[in-house]
């Protein structure tokens, strides 16, 4: 967050909100995240933290999830798969239900409903960046 937040006219003073800077939902969740890390809690719980980032600010943002949610309990709810691969434990969900469990590595050696949603994902990803 702090490399666009120094951008801005005010830098850190900068209003935003009505009357403010318009901020974009990306750096919303940049904000967002940054307020968390601060408030340093015991749980952590992450509902589409990347959802509206790129994929460099996405590993940007792992790499310091991974530092926050070391030795705390954190739930992170994610449809882009790549913000959960690194997580100990994985629940899948499907129609309510827990449908699967375990790491990436246990869940894709399945060949089941993650693995279908992960293959589908990245395929869809690689043939964007390469133009297909």
């Amino acid at each position: 967050a702090h490399d666009f937040i120094v951008t801005l006219e005010n830098g850190y003073d900068e209003q935003v909100g009505e009357g403010g800077s318009k901020l974009s939902v990306g750096q919303k969740q940049l904000i967002s995240l940054a307020r968390a890390i601060l408030a340093d809690p015991d749980l952590f719980i992450m509902d589409e933290a990347t959802s509206s980032v790129d994929t460099l600010t996405e590993a940007l943002i792992q790499r310091g999830m991974e530092q926050m949610m070391e030795g705390r309990t954190s739930f992170v709810i994610a449809h882009r798969l790549s913000t959960i691969r690194r997580a100990s434990r994985i629940l899948v969900i499907e129609d309510g239900r827990i449908a699967e469990y375990g790491t990436h590595a246990e869940l894709i050696r399945a060949g089941g409903h993650y693995y279908n949603l992960y293959t589908r994902q990245f395929r869809r990803e690689r043939e964007v960046a390469l133009g297909l």
